[in-house]
């Protein structure tokens, strides 16, 4: 019986691809002092409307190209407007779900879930892994900002690691 290494040579781990990435798309549309801003053009020290805070200041942006796993997100499928336009996330995007879901998925009024566990290959899709230019918006403190009219939850500007005792 031969061990099961379809598709890697020498027998060795499969390469995974990373779900934990994070970001907006350069062109998703965020929510600023100044109106409507698409992420790529937001900077430190422009002022965001988030859900929680009413104004949050951005601490630092970080831009980066890479391949990595996405979802799809059609207009209207988590609310009425929400998100406004098609959109498409890193599969590891955290997404604020507020309406039935969250108590059918989750067990609870709200929860901030990965766009990728959102997915039911109707109206929220795996689109595979794909070339994305991404901007995290990274804020003193976690936030919930708003873009393409959908609630995804903003950075922090040094993340706590949790550590082994």
């Amino acid at each position: 019986m031969k061990p099961k290494t379809v598709g890697r040579a020498q027998g060795g781990m499969a390469a995974q691809t990373p779900s934990h990435i994070t970001g907006l798309m350069a062109q998703s549309i965020v929510l600023t002092r100044n109106g409507e801003t698409p992420a790529g053009d937001i900077k430190p020290g422009d002022h965001v409307i988030t859900r929680d805070t009413g104004m949050a200041v951005v601490a630092a942006v970080r831009k980066r190209t890479l391949r990595a796993p996405a979802v799809t997100i059609a207009a209207g499928s988590l609310g009425d407007t929400r998100p406004d336009r098609d959109m498409t996330l890193p599969a590891g995007q955290p997404v604020l779900v507020r309406d039935w879901r969250a108590q059918a998925l989750f067990g609870a009024r709200q929860a901030m879930v990965a766009a990728g566990r959102l997915v039911d290959g109707e109206f929220i899709r795996d689109a595979g892994v794909i070339e994305m230019t991404l901007c995290e918006i990274i804020f003193e403190r976690d936030h919930v900002l708003y873009a393409d009219g959908l609630e995804v939850g903003g950075h922090l500007l040094q993340p706590v690691v949790a550590t082994a005792a």
